[in-house]
């Protein structure tokens, strides 16, 4: 699990076994599963919530990494509605949005996870898997 660094093409959606979870689901971590678009062998990947991630901020300000159309029209994000703008423009689901870096453990492909995590209502606390996509970097 990394930070992503440097501006990067998006190629294909990975195909991911669970993308959302509720409350006691996500005691201690979550455990899920993607294919490799290159390779076709299966990825775990552990997310602590409140440990895993970098904000998405992160990737679309300055269009640093992509730009806010490209993770739009990739389904990636969504606009964040009027009542929860302070979370920024791109959410998950209106709540705070992460993604990391990670590698195919067996080809070493390399892809994007972006998912949101957070309390939806009182009571139902959600982490969404908006996606897998695999990358490559921009020289």
């Amino acid at each position: 699990m990394y930070s992503i660094s440097k501006k990067i093409n998006i190629l294909e959606q990975a195909l991911v076994v669970k993308n959302h979870l509720i409350n006691d689901e996500m005691i201690p971590s979550v455990v899920t599963k993607f294919t490799c678009c290159n390779c076709s062998s299966e990825n775990t990947v552990e997310i602590k919530p409140y440990e895993s991630g970098f904000p998405i901020l992160q990737i679309y300000i300055e269009d640093k990494i992509l730009s806010k159309n490209e993770l739009l029209k990739n389904k990636m994000v969504t606009k964040t509605s009027n009542r929860m703008s302070h979370l920024g423009p791109l959410t998950v689901n209106d709540l705070p949005t992460l993604y990391f870096g990670t590698n195919c453990s067996f080809c070493f492909s390399k892809y994007i996870y972006i998912f949101s995590y957070g309390e939806k209502q009182p009571g139902l606390t959600l982490l969404e898997i908006s996606g897998v996509w695999k990358y490559e970097e921009v020289d």
